[in-house]
């Protein structure tokens, strides 16, 4: 699973290429994934922390960074007030780089006037736009604030040799009836799949296939036929339960041994 996880986030783009935002995006070097052996991550860890193992895993095997810290407390006193993800140190030029890393599941509403506003978590509790603010706005900052510069200094960094980037990757899910909502400057390559109401998934588009809910953990994977596979009243039944107590579950349908599909089906 692990080995899964690894391969679904390297091939997972990054939301947008450049710099957009004010905030330059991190182009994740090539890796050597011959016989590649990966670590187990705990499923009990929450998926952006899983996310940042296989970060690790996967960035300890190129040959352009080094891995200088990760996962750094800043504390005031015995407060903890933020955390730095990681600080990478390039082998040729020895620039530092520090690196914000977030993987994102977002579905486009395009009953939302601004694009960059329209990307929302499928639970209506997580948005891009206050994400981004937050990694521009504060975590960047906090580097270069009294207490980041203490931590740093401890470990013989100098937080003005630091160039801020964002490692910001994101599957995107466009509503099942409009797949073409306008995201930019966003990248369109981000888009996995779709999402639907409940009421939409009792119709007769979706009863001829199987289904499976992935746990979230599977959530970065492409679906795959491995696993086990149930009828749409069998699914029905289990996405009622999600949507009562108000969780949109991703699906995967299987419409034949070859071609799958991946989408959201919200309570709201």
């Amino acid at each position: 699973m692990i080995k899964e996880q690894c391969f679904g986030f390297l091939s997972t783009p990054a939301l947008w290429t450049g710099e957009e935002f004010g905030i330059n995006q991190f182009v994740f070097p090539e890796v050597n994934l011959n016989r590649f052996l990966p670590k187990p991550i705990s499923k009990k860890l929450r998926l952006g922390h899983q996310m940042e193992h296989v970060f690790t895993q996967l960035l300890i095997r190129n040959n352009t960074y080094d891995l200088i810290l990760h996962n750094q407390p800043v504390k005031d006193e015995n407060r903890t007030i933020g955390e730095i993800d990681f600080i990478l140190k390039h082998r040729e030029t020895e620039k530092l780089i520090h690196v914000e890393l977030t993987y994102k599941f977002y579905i486009i509403d395009p009953t939302i006037s601004e694009p960059i506003h329209r990307l929302i978590g499928p639970n209506r509790k997580d948005m891009f736009f206050t994400k981004m603010e937050k990694i521009r706005n504060k975590q960047f900052p906090l580097l270069h604030s009294k207490n980041g510069i203490k931590t740093l200094e401890e470990r013989q960094i100098n937080h003005e040799e630091i160039e801020h980037q964002a490692c910001f990757k994101a599957q995107l899910y466009m509503p099942y009836t409009n797949a073409d909502v306008d995201i930019t400057p966003l990248n369109k390559n981000c888009v996995y799949g779709y999402w639907l109401k409940f009421e939409a998934f009792e119709k007769d588009d979706f009863k001829n296939h199987q289904y499976y809910i992935p746990s979230k953990s599977e959530w970065v994977i492409p679906p795959h036929k491995k696993v086990r596979w149930s009828s749409h009243f069998e699914t029905l039944m289990e996405v009622n339960l999600h949507t009562l107590n108000q969780n949109a579950p991703m699906l995967w349908m299987k419409k034949s041994d070859t071609e799958f599909q991946k989408f959201f089906v919200v309570w709201w």
